[in-house]
């Protein structure tokens, strides 16, 4: 498998310190993390996310970020795969004008869509989709699931005791788990589409 995540250069690396002054900023005001240490931020959300941008194959495109939140992983992987067009999906007002405002101040490759993945244009798939603290993930991994390009790649941030949970979702071929630097229980599952899935 061809991946693909260069060093972070000094522009990457000014754009991770805006979008953490954001976030400090922003949270706050309203609720983006519970996680308020900035030195924990940039442990559990910017290098985890970094870890899921990693494993993106290189001929991926197209990113959907679902359940986008306070932008994890999905603006980590815009500011570290550049060449991925993002999508961040968030229904949220609040949380979404926080994802258009670092767009614009960091100059990302990316957009907010600011409503649930059901209502995105049937039209809409991607070569991968995201997931990370998401409700109900088992259902959240079938809507993403119906959302992917064929062949498309799943990535779902998971548990050792979810895990099991997500292997019933149709349409999808997973391969082995990772496990997550630092941490003792959790785990990256990808699934890869092999088939026509439906969100029923």
């Amino acid at each position: 498998m061809n991946l693909a995540a260069p060093p972070l250069d000094q522009q990457s690396i000014a754009q991770f310190d805006a979008y953490l002054a954001l976030l400090l900023q922003w949270n706050a005001r309203i609720n983006l993390t519970a996680i308020r240490d900035p030195a924990a931020i940039l442990r559990r959300h910017f290098t985890e996310s970094l870890f899921a941008a990693e494993q993106i194959p290189s001929r991926v495109k197209t990113l959907l970020d679902f359940g986008s939140g306070a932008g994890f992983p999905g603006i980590p992987i815009a500011i570290a795969r550049p060449k991925i067009a993002v999508t961040l999906a968030e229904s949220q007002g609040k949380k979404a004008a926080f994802l258009r405002e670092v767009i614009r101040t960091l100059g990302l490759k990316a957009e907010v869509w600011p409503g649930r993945v059901e209502a995105l244009p049937p039209e809409r798939v991607f070569d991968a989709v995201t997931l990370r603290a998401v409700e109900r993930m088992p259902q959240a991994c079938r809507t993403a699931a119906a959302r992917l390009a064929p062949h498309g790649r799943l990535l779902a941030f998971a548990t050792y005791k979810t895990e099991a949970s997500l292997e019933s979702v149709p349409g999808l071929r997973w391969e082995q788990s990772i496990p997550i630097p630092n941490s003792t229980q959790e785990i990256l599952k990808t699934g890869i589409r092999n088939q026509a899935v439906s969100t029923t």
